[in-house]
């Protein structure tokens, strides 16, 4: 089902990427160009890690206002992967390629490079 959800959502921000900036919100972005989107990127990033903080010793709400702010940071990232042409299967290949692998092992990799 995760990756059903990515792939229709791709498929609507790549639909909107070059639409009506007064009916969309994406298209909007997308005129904006790539320092708005990345002021959201990092907007969201931010209001994530205070919620999770709050979720951290808080209840279900804290725990759904994260989950809220994360879908958030998601969406806006996507929104950036599609502004550069970056697919955001890419990513789920990094993210497989990577499964198996010692986080350790694979940081020292890309240091070492």
């Amino acid at each position: 089902m995760s990756s059903d959800i990515l792939d229709q959502l791709a498929e609507v921000l790549a639909s909107r990427r070059h639409g009506d900036a007064d009916s969309s919100y994406v298209a909007g972005l997308h005129q904006r160009g790539l320092n708005r989107i990345l002021e959201k990127v990092g907007e969201e990033s931010t209001e994530t890690l205070l919620a999770a903080r709050d979720a951290e010793s808080g209840g279900e709400a804290e725990r759904q206002a994260l989950i809220n702010e994360t879908a958030d940071l998601w969406f806006h990232s996507l929104v950036m992967l599609s502004h550069l042409d970056i697919d955001h299967r890419a990513v789920l290949e990094e993210l497989a390629r990577r499964f198996g692998v010692s986080g350790l092992d694979e940081k020292a990799a890309r240091n070492a490079s």
